[in-house]
């Protein structure tokens, strides 16, 4: 990493006191959480600007790069069309233009379009859709924007015959909404002052009537999501925490009552599909990984048992069509298929033949079907849609989207690798290399983790990622407990008063890369975001001579103090995930890993963190405190950056051609270092 080319800006301290549980704990950068203080803007800006100087002779990297990167996509595309109702939906993007452009056809073949992010983000640096939601007879659209970052929607209406809006919007709105089945009614979801999704509207599309409350969610750990089942007969209501929830139903007109499926219990989550004259629900009670039930929609109870639990699989997820149902499930780390003829009962699972790979659903959008569409990839396959025949067995590829500049996958290898953590438990570790790669301890590595919420960091393809993979490096994904990498029990395992258990799996993940001759320490590159940024802080903490350089987006650092702190977004909802630190136990268990708090003088590696200055789920100030102790901290030359972004929010820059500029940057940045 070539030396700064002057001193970094300081942030200046103004000591503040925090007493909780009889300890006292001196804060000299609280004040950066107020963007009015008249320090705190000023400095963000001077960051940008060190971080740009300290960066410019990475300039003709970063171009490099980034010209590689635009290079591999097939900039005008479209993609595989889908039908629903009487039409052929699709997507596609144009060479030069930031965001698709959705369109459908019908029997006559000509395009409409129905909506352009382009024309939408005309004027704004920043744009992004929560949804585009066509009603069931194909004549509206009800799509939400935003152009700040910050995730609170603008909601409106448009008639798809003559392509104009209708008049009035509605604001406030979050991710989850749809349409009633008869066309005209529009349910919605809205966000409290602590921007959790609490109350549930309906409203007539274009109608200058005031929408009406359905549902307000009181309890602070719960949110409130709306979905209409692919039969369209119903219309359900899932209330859900992080370890909690309840789902009402209604027809699928809008019109009546929703009545609750089953109380909620603590601890006890379950989720609904429609089929025939069955409701399915795939619940955890009485199984940590998941099982499968079904009940008469006259009478939802008693429940019969479909999937048993099973300790060496979960059931991630259900779709229901008229005569099959298609369960996602997880053994061995790895997604598979299980599709079950409901008429027959016969069951049978599909087969992927990979080491590591992934495949996630695409848009099956009718119900009388009997081929299932999925997306599958690897980290040597590309993204593929395929077409999968229920009834016969048969798949069918409709598409592998294109990887320009000679890419070909028979020049990469991926494994799978076990390292042992601290406790005696095999932590698998995905890895691809391009081949002629040596286990000789001289390569570069780029190590990825995330494990939080039990979300999954599935193997898949990433066309960057050949950038580092052509250059030498070798890119691995820690798959570390508090993810849901191996199934719900390994989410548990990693949360709460286990949470360490993330930390030492990944340090026990680096180890074995090392060990192994992978790489060295000297050459060892390690990356996550949000979550995963905790993880980058927590890491760096316990063991700052095992990494040479770190890359840690929107980094949530600050974890004590957010989360004494009910009201910020999130708090409250997130005290399953990592405690209630107004409990004693809790905040001493949060206390001893939380990265900022636990910054100590040592010799740090090479750091960027990034930040989004709206960013409503970590706020811009976590990696900002976390950068500025951090400096005042290191007894050692590495590079310590800060880049934050002005006008966005949690996912940096919204356009395509933005998102691969900021890859380029970071891979420059990682690439100078090791």
């Amino acid at each position: 990493m070539k030396p700064e080319i002057s001193n970094p800006p300081v942030a200046p301290k103004f000591p503040q006191a925090r007493t909780v549980h009889s300890e006292t704990v001196i804060d000299n950068w609280f004040y950066l959480r107020d963007r009015e203080n008249p320090a705190t803007i000023p400095w963000l800006e001077a960051e940008n600007r060190f971080t740009q100087a300290s960066t410019a002779h990475l300039e003709p990297l970063r171009q490099e790069l980034y010209a590689e990167m635009v290079g591999r996509i097939q900039e005008t595309d479209v993609s595989v069309p889908w039908k629903s109702g009487r039409w052929q939906y699709y997507s596609r993007t144009e060479q030069g233009r930031q965001y698709s452009i959705s369109c459908r056809k019908g029997a006559d073949g000509i395009e409409k379009i129905l909506l352009d992010g382009n024309a939408l983000a005309e004027g704004h640096d920043y744009f992004s859709l929560a949804f585009d939601h066509v009603s069931p007879d194909g004549n509206l659209l009800a799509y939400a924007v935003n152009t700040d970052g910050a995730e609170v929607y603008t909601l409106r209406f448009r008639d798809l015959q003559t392509g104009d809006d209708l008049p009035g919007e509605l604001t406030g709105v979050y991710y989850s909404a749809s349409w009633a089945s008869d066309s005209l009614t529009f349910f919605f979801t809205t966000l409290d002052e602590t921007k959790r999704p609490w109350r549930l509207w309906k409203c007539t599309a274009g109608s200058p009537t005031a929408p009406e409350l359905v549902f307000e969610e009181p309890d602070a750990r719960f949110n409130v999501a709306i979905d209409r089942t692919r039969s369209n007969q119903y219309l359900l209501l899932t209330l859900a925490s992080h370890t909690t929830s309840e789902v009402w139903y209604t027809p699928g007109t809008g019109v009546g009552s929703f009545l609750r499926m089953q109380e909620r219990r603590q601890d006890v989550e379950y989720y609904i599909a429609h089929q025939g004259e069955h409701f399915y629900m795939r619940t955890n009670e009485n199984g940590r990984n998941f099982r499968l039930l079904r009940a008469p929609v006259t009478a939802p109870a008693p429940w019969q048992e479909v999937i048993a639990h099973r300790l060496g699989a979960s059931v991630e997820g259900m779709d229901a069509f008229a005569g099959h149902l298609v369960i996602t499930e997880r053994v061995g780390g790895l997604k598979r298929l299980r599709v079950i003829n409901t008429a027959t009962e016969e069951q049978h699972t599909v087969a992927f033949d990979e080491p590591a790979y992934t495949f996630f659903e695409e848009r099956n959008e009718e119900y009388s079907t009997s081929l299932f569409r999925f997306t599958y990839s690897s980290l040597t396959t590309p993204r593929s849609v395929f077409d999968y025949n229920m009834a016969t067995r048969e798949r069918t590829l409709l598409k592998r989207y294109a990887v320009l500049g000679g890419f070909d996958s028979a020049n990469y290898v991926s494994e799978r690798l076990q390292a042992v953590s601290h406790d005696g438990t095999l932590v698998p570790i995905s890895v691809v290399y391009r081949k002629g790669f040596e286990c000789n301890g001289k390569s570069p590595l780029y190590l990825y983790g995330y494990g939080s919420y039990g979300i999954v960091t599935d193997p898949a393809f990433s066309p960057e990622r050949i950038s580092l993979l052509d250059r030498g490096f070798v890119f691995a994904i820690a798959h570390i407990r508090g993810s849901g990498d191996m199934g719900r029990l390994w989410y548990e395992d990693g949360k709460l008063g286990h949470k360490k258990n993330t930390f030492l799996d990944f340090i026990a993940c680096a180890q074995h890369l090392v060990a192994n001759n992978y790489t060295s320490p000297e050459r060892l590159a390690i990356a996550g975001g949000s979550a995963g940024g905790l993880l980058m802080g927590a890491v760096t903490n316990l063991r700052p001579d095992l990494f040479h350089t770190v890359v840690a987006h929107v980094p949530f650092v600050d974890v004590v103090n957010t989360m004494l702190d009910d009201t910020l977004p999130l708090t409250v909802t997130e005290y399953e995930e990592w405690g209630n630190p107004n409990v004693a136990a809790d905040y001493a268990c949060i206390r001893s890993y939380a990265p900022y708090e636990n910054v100590v003088p040592a010799r740090y590696p090479n750091i960027l963190a990034t930040a989004g200055l709206n960013d409503p789920r970590v706020p811009y100030w976590e990696p900002a405190k976390w950068v500025a102790k951090l400096r005042d901290n290191n007894l050692g030359t590495s590079v310590i950056l800060l880049k934050t972004q002005m006008g966005a929010g949690h996912g940096g820059p919204s356009g395509r051609y933005e998102k691969l500029k900021e890859k380029a940057f970071e891979f420059a940045f990682i690439l100078a270092g090791v």
